[in-house]
């Protein structure tokens, strides 16, 4: 955990980036249904798999982190989509029900 406001993943990822580390920033596009956060929510991850803030309150997490991973590894973004309705339904989903997208970039 940080030091730093961790309500502000954006300050995390460039206190992060300053110390050399390498970051992606995972960011909530649209969701449907009741997903439990709400487009614009953020989560910062760097190369090693640590990470501040959230994009669905723990439900999707763990997958957005390793595919942030891979987007800090290759420079390539990625858009996820997340529900009860698709392939990742089995091992991934929102426990709540309902979708949620979420856009992967790394920075700098």
């Amino acid at each position: 955990m940080s030091d730093l406001d961790p309500l502000d993943p954006l300050l995390i990822a460039e206190d992060w980036r300053s110390h050399g580390r390498f970051v992606a920033i995972a960011t909530v596009i649209d969701t449907w249904g009741s997903a439990p956060r709400a487009a614009g929510s953020h989560l910062v991850i760097d190369h090693d798999g640590n990470f501040e803030g959230s994009v669905s309150g723990g439900c999707v997490e763990g997958a957005v982190i390793a595919e942030a991973q891979d987007v800090i590894a290759t420079g390539h973004p990625k858009m996820l989509e997340f529900g009860v309705a698709d392939e990742t339904a089995w091992r991934v989903g929102l426990s709540c029900g309902g979708t949620i997208r979420v856009y992967v970039e790394r920075l700098g």
